[in-house]
């Protein structure tokens, strides 16, 4: 899993690529990624590493988690509380049209 965190409430395509934009205070932890390899899918691996930064961002006082997903994943999401905002037009890398969800505290 990767990211970092921003006081933007939104994730955009510019934060894959500028890490700069980090902000170690910030309000919101974005996820960028959530990688299981395949020899390991289908044991709940992502599940805990999920459950593990929800709960670092609440210890860390954050306003809650925002990610992206393809469609066919926003039902798994939103097994940890994540609200689906709708396709997202801040990002779209891989000219793919991307849901962003949002797990406030």
């Amino acid at each position: 899993m990767d990211g970092f965190v921003t006081d933007d409430a939104d994730l955009t395509d510019e934060m894959y690529e500028n890490a700069a934009m980090h902000n170690e205070s910030g309000a919101w932890q974005m996820i960028f990624g959530v990688n299981t390899l395949p020899a390991y899918r289908q044991h709940g691996y992502a599940g805990k590493l999920l459950q593990k930064a929800i709960a670092d961002a609440k210890e860390q006082g954050r306003k809650g988690l925002v990610l992206t997903c393809k469609n066919r994943l926003v039902h798994y999401y939103a097994k940890f509380g994540f609200e689906d905002e709708g396709v997202t037009d801040k990002s779209t890398h891989g000219n793919v049209s991307w849901h962003q969800m949002r797990l406030t505290f």
